[in-house]
């Protein structure tokens, strides 16, 4: 059920999350078992902003190169 909540997540809300738990953790004084849930999580946390990155990069690739194919109409100044 948490992963479908993390679905949900925006980039920025993951990215907030997950600053959140590296400050955590920086900290130092952190029980291990919950350093290492804390460690699990930031990894879901990057795991999902990796794939929203894919995800933008994969549309803005598709849109690019539409925009070329569009490109090769020009206006002739007279």
């Amino acid at each position: 059920m948490t992963n479908d909540k993390e679905k949900e997540l925006t980039f920025e809300e993951a990215m907030e999350q997950l600053e959140e738990i590296v400050e955590k953790l920086e900290e130092g004084d952190v029980p291990l078992e919950k350093a290492i849930d804390y460690f699990q999580e930031g990894m879901k946390l990057s795991k999902l902003c990796g794939e929203k990155l894919t995800n933008v990069q994969d549309k803005m690739t598709k849109i690019l190169s539409e925009e070329n194919e569009l490109e090769t109409f020009e206006i002739e100044e007279d």
